[in-house]
């Protein structure tokens, strides 16, 4: 291991739980115990009178306080604010996920000692924008994001190392194709790698950032919250905020007790009334089928944008905690004809496989050769909306198809409309059909300098890269003076750099957590 003043650090900033692993001195990775004594943190903040809470007792306030927790932030990561108030007040999720940040990184350091350089997790199908805001969420807490790093990427590379089929430099005795699936608590995600020798290649990958435990949490919700309006006049107990927070602990413990039992008993109350509904795991499959089904036609999309069936696969990882459901390994297995391998911890391996990379990093900044070379690819095609001028309507002019090779450049001619003309703005989205239809905002990207008395028709080219970790990078240049010309990114969500500065001190003050958030807010709203 490089003589770094801390060993390498990942993070696994998970929906509804997180985790932090590092290398030791024989490069293996570790997990690290938190403050409470366990290995996962609830990826939950309390928002309290004095002070903000995060993880295990902000949980056990969820049910009581619920206006005053946030959790499953990670869903909003990348839109302007969290998905409802907290106290009144809107808070972008980049600032409460930096909170979860802040009480990992002081637990890591109650192990390690100080530590600042670490890498985080992300769903590979995140879009560029949210892989931004988690690297400011990174940011804010006080640490460098020295990379983002796709989950299931991260999962096969702790899995390789651990679990049996590569030597100690890390070698594979022959090529595998791994089909990595990650069902998480609020996301997912399937990936299919080639591991050949040192190489790791992401070949295909797609996911569904609105899919994962807690969707299956919500259907026993649903169906009890049902049964009660029978036996109770019609009141729902999921009208009130409160009442549903314990009905969504009390569904996701009998949703565990499914995996282990054929049936599971809720007695639920409410306002003075109470239920006892026994639900069966075959009834609980039934309600659910819908979301498995989601995730097995992802599946079906990736082995069909890789060009392969399911005989070319020589392995299915399971990931996730949500993947240990009987119903998801069932369903693998009879699709695939192959035993779905769970011998990766589900709520570990991430993070492990983000410590190992972490390592790598170091070690060819120091200039070690690297012990592994690791290719992904993007999951978004990359475009530039304009209006068709024969139709008039939208259109999407791709430029970076998805699943290709990361790093990837690709150029585009623009051309001035005027003579003398100051600014070129295009307007960059990720994803989306032929007109622009369902296609996430990148932002506008402006070259607001262009060289005077420009004549119309002036060639502009613009280049945009993705980086290895699905960050854009763009440049633009005016070829018939061969010059560089400024371009900066108008970005449509995220934090803007002021915006950041403001709440970056605010979360740095000796203000009480409280007060110094709405103060922040208020002033960001000016910024």
């Amino acid at each position: 291991m490089p003589s770094t003043q801390q060993p390498p650090v990942g993070i696994d900033l998970g929906t509804t739980f997180s985790a932090v692993s590092y290398l030791d001195n024989s490069r293996r990775p570790n997990l690290v115990i938190n403050s409470e004594g366990d290995r996962v943190t609830p990826s939950v903040v309390l928002f309290d009178e004095t002070s903000v809470v995060i993880g295990k007792e902000a949980l056990k306030a969820a049910a009581l306080e619920p206006d005053r927790v946030a959790s499953h932030v990670k869903r909003d990561i990348g839109s302007p604010h969290y998905s409802r108030t907290i106290l009144g007040e809107q808070v972008p999720p980049e600032v409460i996920q930096s909170l979860i940040l802040e009480k990992l990184k002081r637990d890591t350091e109650e192990v390690l000692g100080p530590i600042s350089e670490v890498v985080i997790t992300v769903p590979a199908y995140f879009n560029e924008p949210r892989r931004k805001a988690t690297q400011d969420a990174g940011r804010l807490a006080g640490l460098d994001v020295l990379d983002v790093i796709n989950e299931p990427t991260a999962a096969a590379i702790a899995y390789g190392y651990q679990h049996g089929f590569l030597d100690e430099d890390g070698k594979t005795a022959r090529q595998e194709r791994v089909l990595v699936y990650d069902l998480g608590g609020g996301t997912f995600d399937v990936t299919l790698m080639e591991l050949d020798g040192k190489n790791y290649n992401t070949v295909a990958t797609a996911g569904d950032v609105y899919l994962g435990g807690i969707d299956w949490d919500k259907r026993i919700v649903d169906y009890v919250a049902e049964v009660f309006q029978e036996n109770h006049r019609g009141v729902d107990p999921r009208q009130n905020p409160a009442g549903l927070q314990r009905l969504l602990r009390d569904a996701e413990d009998a949703k565990r007790t499914l995996t282990a039992r054929q049936q599971a008993t809720i007695n639920y109350e409410y306002a003075g009334e109470g239920v006892r509904v026994v639900i069966t795991r075959e009834q609980f499959e039934s309600l659910t089928a819908d979301l498995l089904e989601r995730t097995l036609f992802t599946t079906r999309k990736v082995l069909k944008d890789a060009g392969i069936g399911w005989t070319d696969v020589t392995r299915l990882l399971l990931v996730g905690g949500s993947s240990r459901m009987p119903m998801v390994q069932r369903a693998l297995h009879d699709a695939s004809g192959i035993k779905p391998d769970r011998s990766a911890a589900e709520d570990e391996a991430v993070a492990q496989g983000a410590a190992i990379y972490a390592g790598l990093l170091c070690s060819t900044r120091e200039g070690e050769p690297a012990s592994m070379q690791i290719k992904n690819v993007n999951s978004h095609s990359l475009g530039v909306l304009a209006q068709d001028p024969g139709t008039l309507r939208p259109k999407n002019s791709v430029i970076i198809k998805s699943n290709t090779v990361l790093p990837a450049v690709q150029g585009r001619r623009f051309k001035t409309s005027k003579a003398a003309q100051k600014q070129i703005s295009v307007k960059v989205i990720e994803g989306g059909d032929a007109a622009g239809n369902n296609a996430s905002p990148i932002g506008r990207c402006v070259i607001d300098n262009l060289p005077q008395d420009l004549p119309a028709g002036t060639v502009v080219e613009v280049f945009f890269k993705y980086a290895a970790n699905g960050r854009l990078q763009v440049k633009a240049r005016v070829p018939s003076i061969n010059r560089e010309v400024a371009m900066t990114i108008q970005r449509d969500s995220g934090l803007t750099e002021a915006k950041f500065q403001v709440w970056r001190e605010k979360l740095l003050n000796d203000e009480g957590p409280l007060e110094s958030q709405s103060t922040a807010l208020r002033k960001s709203r000016g910024a």
